[in-house]
């Protein structure tokens, strides 16, 4: 039996891991911030910028295909160690804050069916009965992967056509419905007093979340049955999810005025149902909605514990790490992960604590590796005398750069309090293995300057 996934289980991961919550909140999102002529600007600069990034993972699948570690990798070949193991860092603790935030959306999203004024069973998703019942999921989908990879991925290509049903159906419905007069309404936003291109920079810091996982398939290459899939499921995958937000956000300004859209109830998906078919318009949606972040969840689950595992087996983590059991699931990455994200929920239950900084926080820092992957291909292009392929890696780069930028870099600068920690991790890990190389002056500089310039950072964060 061929235990390796295909291009199809490929692109699922990709397109699960993109596709989570954000997408039934589009359409008020994009509304309350840009009018139609700053949001066809906004998608055409996302698209290009996604497509460029999609197409630089692509070459480096081909350039490199025995770096099969991910976006990892590209760091620790292009960078250094250091780099490589932030970078692996940053992507493994983004993952585990934002697990968590799936398993608290589940259960608020659950709420839809189980609470009342009178009667709040879930709430927010921070009640004890919501934590319970995220811990039971939790280690159901711990179970599951540690049944294979190959498993989970199978059923996350269910999920994902789960999702798109309900999606489909909005969009079918909202084609009929749609009125180019209604959509043509204010079109260059002067309601919103401000000029077209601030506009465009709002719906930017939108648009730049809704993409993050675009790098799944890069992160399980090693798992691929072709290695050649890899960049064909990511750039399949990215083009499929551009034309779910276009078709979601565009269409939806033509079945209600845009002013009236922005003033709607999150997921606003739900609300533009009802208005077509009535009252089982929002089950259909809320339905979608807790299916869509259930396979997200399972997504970032399987790439949450392959990102310790690889960084484990190049050095970069304690051995330890690298463990996998009979089935070939990352089994010791797995324990920690989940352990962290049961760890993270009970916290939540206890304190009401807000973690929405520490999220954004931690999805910066997954923005790192994104850079660096047009990085190390501008590196490589520039080497061998490669004119189309170094002006695909400076566009993914530049895109890069914009990414952190529109992100906030206030936000960057504080990841250094996440930073901090991972230095110890990553001094241990190269004590109890074999080190290949002895780290660069620049590199132990830079380690020193991250742990000084965390006590400040922490501060600001408490203020």
């Amino acid at each position: 039996m061929d235990k390796k996934l295909g291009l199809t289980a490929l692109t699922a991961l990709v397109l699960s891991s993109m596709l989570g919550a954000g997408v039934f909140s589009l359409p008020q999102n994009m509304a309350a911030v840009a009018s139609p002529a700053a949001l066809l600007i906004g998608w055409g600069i996302t698209g290009v910028g996604i497509l460029l990034l999609a197409t630089a993972m692509l070459l480096l699948t081909r350039i490199k295909p025995e770096l099969d570690g991910g976006i990892f990798t590209y760091a620790q070949a292009g960078f250094g160690e250091l780099i490589g193991f932030c970078s692996a860092w940053g992507y493994w603790l983004c993952a585990v804050i934002a697990n968590v935030s799936y398993l608290v959306i589940v259960f608020s999203a659950m709420s839809f069916f189980t609470d009342s004024p009178g009667h709040i069973v879930f709430g927010d998703g921070n009640t004890w009965q919501a934590m319970l019942g995220a811990s039971v999921l939790l280690w159901g989908v711990h179970a599951l992967v540690l049944r294979g990879v190959q498993t989970a991925a199978g059923i996350n290509l269910a999920a994902t056509l789960g999702k798109l049903l309900p999606l489909g159906l909005f969009v079918v419905l909202a084609i009929a419905a749609f009125n180019y007069d209604r959509f043509r309404i204010d079109f260059s936003g002067l309601s919103l007093g401000k000029p077209v291109w601030q506009q465009v920079k709002d719906t930017m810091l939108i648009t730049l979340w809704v993409f993050i996982g675009v790098e799944g398939a890069v992160v399980v290459s090693s798992r691929a049955r072709n290695k050649r899939d890899v960049g064909r499921a990511t750039l399949l995958a990215v083009v499929a999810a551009l034309f779910v937000y276009l078709l979601v956000t565009l269409l939806s300004l033509g079945v209600v005025p845009r002013a009236e859209l922005a003033d709607m109830r999150n997921p606003s998906v739900a609300g533009l149902m009802t208005s077509l078919i009535g009252p089982w318009g929002n089950l259909i949606i809320v339905s979608g909605l807790i299916v869509s972040v259930c396979g997200a969840y399972l997504s970032w689950t399987i790439m949450a514990a392959e990102v310790p595992m690889i960084a484990a087996q190049h050095g970069a983590f304690p051995r330890l790490l690298s463990r996998q059991n009979a089935r070939g699931a990352p089994a010791a990455s797995l324990w920690l992960t989940n352990g962290c994200v049961q760890l993270c929920l009970i916290l939540i239950w206890l304190t009401g604590a807000d973690y929405n900084t520490l999220l954004t926080i931690a999805s910066e820092m997954i923005l790192v590796p994104y850079f660096l992957v047009g990085a190390y291909l501008f590196k490589l292009a520039y080497r061998k005398g490669q004119p189309a392929v170094t002006a695909v890696a400076i566009g993914a780069s530049l895109y890069g750069l914009w990414l952190l930028y529109a992100s906030g870099p206030l936000h960057l600068l504080l990841s250094v309090v996440l930073y901090a920690p991972g230095m110890l991790l990553f001094l241990f890990a190269r004590r109890k293995g074999q080190a290949l190389t002895a780290l660069k002056p620049v590199e132990k500089m830079a380690m020193g300057v991250l742990v000084l310039a965390a006590l400040p950072a922490a501060w600001m964060l408490m203020q």
